[in-house]
């Protein structure tokens, strides 16, 4: 049997992509994200190499749902001692902190793999439309 040869990128080139929340559901804008943060939409993507671009997600206030989520939905938190679990609606963090909502979606989305933290430093969250990060329009 013949195996396969593998071309890895010898160096990875990150591009900035801007993405508008409030065009989409929260978790189609969610996946759209997390594909580009992970680098799934190169042509030479391998899941053992970081290879993923930067995301600028503006309009992170004015998020879209379908359904009764923003009622129903809630955060649930625990600190490992009896009694300690903490509990957070969806409607609650809307109002205080909504970037944190579009976050945590992302961060459900993407792989359980060593390099996750270092992929989620490459989103960026804006609550409205204005941002100063250089993204290259090509």
């Amino acid at each position: 049997m013949q195996s396969q040869k593998i071309s890895l990128p010898k160096q990875v080139v990150r591009k900035w992509h801007q993405i508008d929340a409030s065009k989409k559901p929260m978790g189609r804008v969610a996946s759209e994200i997390a594909n580009l943060l992970r680098g799934k939409h190169k042509r030479d993507f391998a899941p053992h190499v970081d290879m993923g671009d930067y995301v600028v997600a503006i309009n992170a206030g004015k998020l879209q749902f379908t359904g009764r989520k923003i009622d129903q939905k809630n955060y649930f938190n625990h600190s490992g001692y009896l009694g300690g679990i903490r509990k957070v609606s969806m409607k609650s963090l809307l109002q205080n902190n909504p970037e944190e909502v579009l976050k945590k979606a992302v961060f459900s989305m993407i792989d359980d793999i060593k390099f996750r933290k270092k992929i989620m430093s490459r989103l960026k969250i804006v609550k409205d439309d204005k941002h100063d990060f250089k993204i290259d329009k090509n």
